[in-house]
């Protein structure tokens, strides 16, 4: 029976260390948790098949066990009635039916054997089914919190970058402003400072074109012209 090649592989196994092993628990644990669905459906299959012969093999036994009794029996009563012949050939029924009893009991014994490991691979499956459904809860919890966590960690890393950008743009934007201010301040120094004379150059200049101007009609005055 395959099933029963795999025996100690299956008691032996500790689920909660193979779990922890997982590279990837949130999916390889559902695949384990099929396989292991698998395993235990073939040893109920199995089972059933074993403890129907290792309950056909214990009837054998006792069927054998009480034939053997009733030819002893038989044999006390031909002796105590003096018939030793006949006695004689109930032992020898007697040993015939204990030869058989061996083969039966060894067969009973393996067939108890298998059972009996049959159901402790049942039980340890089911009881690994229902620790591995457990630990898949916690982890797929445990996976969701995770999940929402790092959805909050970029919500924040988002937030910090807009403030990041945004402290940016106001540092250049005071930086621009000062420029300005640097430069209008700089026009103002590169303007020479004013000179009263030449304020007042115009002014007299245009009283000098004057001055020409009569002094050119008295000359003419002078000339008859």
């Amino acid at each position: 029976m395959a099933i029963l090649n795999r025996f100690q592989d299956i008691i032996s196994a500790n689920i909660n260390a193979i779990i922890d092993k997982m590279e990837d628990p949130e999916k390889m644990i559902d695949q384990y948790l099929r396989d292991m669905m698998e395993d235990l459906a073939e040893v109920k299959q199995n089972t059933a098949g074993v403890m129907a012969e290792e309950t056909k093999s214990k009837r054998l036994v006792d069927e054998n066990e009480a034939e053997v009794m009733k030819y002893t029996n038989f044999a006390k009563k031909a002796i105590e009635s003096g018939n030793d012949d006949d006695a004689r050939v109930f032992l020898a029924k007697k040993q015939e039916l204990e030869d058989i009893g061996t083969g039966l009991a060894k067969s009973y014994a393996s067939a108890h054997e298998n059972a009996s490991k049959m159901r402790q691979m049942h039980d340890k499956l089911a009881s690994d089914i229902e620790k591995l459904r457990g630990r898949r809860s916690m982890i797929k919890a445990q996976m969701s919190v995770a999940d929402t966590q790092e959805k909050l960690n970029d919500v924040s890393d988002s937030i910090g970058k807009t403030k990041g950008a945004m402290s940016a743009f106001q540092r250049m934007e005071e930086k621009a402003s000062r420029r300005l201010d640097e430069a209008n301040a700089m026009s103002e120094l590169n303007q020479e400072p004013e000179d009263p004379a030449k304020s007042l150059e115009e002014k007299y200049t245009s009283q000098g074109s004057a001055a020409v101007e009569d002094e050119l009609s008295r000359l003419k005055d002078e000339l008859g012209k």
